[in-house]
């Protein structure tokens, strides 16, 4: 199975990279198949609220997202992380989290009735990572919500939420012991949720 981690961060080797370098740890130690992208990478914005997804059940939008699509769409798991900025994800995680909206389709007459490819093709799994400086999750306002919440509605049901607090150095998270754990099992889990997913479909 693949796992694929996307780091929001536009810092690299900094604490949100940090910890879901331990979530993916965790996750190829079960046996999983591992890649990791940074955002920052990617050139693309965000939606410009065209709908053209409406009609092909895809972004039609050809800029650098295509090819993260390609590489969600492949993926048994996921790995998200951002950083708190002004108690939310940072800019360019929120124009990622926005271009997901192609994988919501609405009915043409009645746009209350809606679910995602996700759903129809089996539901995938992940596990989001929040980073924040302050020291009170009150202070790091909705980037946790906005991450799993947000995958949730696109079908990726989050099996854990890490939230790191009261980090901003680089490399400071590494002396935070319980949340390094913390990530780690997360992967454990994740792969765990696969599996024990793949045995269901069996039976």
């Amino acid at each position: 199975m693949k796992i694929l981690g996307i780091v929001g961060s536009a810092r690299k080797r900094g604490n949100t990279d940090t910890l879901i370098d331990k979530v993916l740890e965790g996750a190829e130690k079960q046996g999983a198949e591992i890649k990791k992208i940074y955002l920052a990478d990617y050139d693309f914005k965000g939606c410009i609220s065209c709908e053209g997804c409406q009609k092909e059940y895809k972004c039609i939008i050809k800029d650098d997202m295509q090819k993260i699509y390609k590489l969600l769409d492949e993926a048994d798991g996921l790995v998200l992380g951002s950083p708190t900025y002004f108690y939310n994800v940072n800019g360019l995680t929120k124009n990622f989290l926005d271009r997901l909206y192609s994988y919501e389709i609405f009915d043409d007459e009645d746009r209350s009735v809606w679910l995602s490819p996700n759903e129809v093709n089996g539901m995938k799994y992940a596990v989001t990572v929040a980073v924040s400086e302050q020291k009170s999750k009150e202070d790091m306002g909705f980037t946790s919500e906005a991450l799993s919440k947000t995958l949730v509605a696109v079908g990726w049901r989050s099996v854990a939420n890490i939230k790191a607090l009261h980090v901003f150095e680089k490399g400071k998270v590494t002396k935070e012991k319980e949340t390094i754990k913390e990530a780690y099992d997360a992967g454990e889990r994740l792969v765990k949720t696969l599996v024990l997913a793949e045995k269901v479909k069996k039976n």
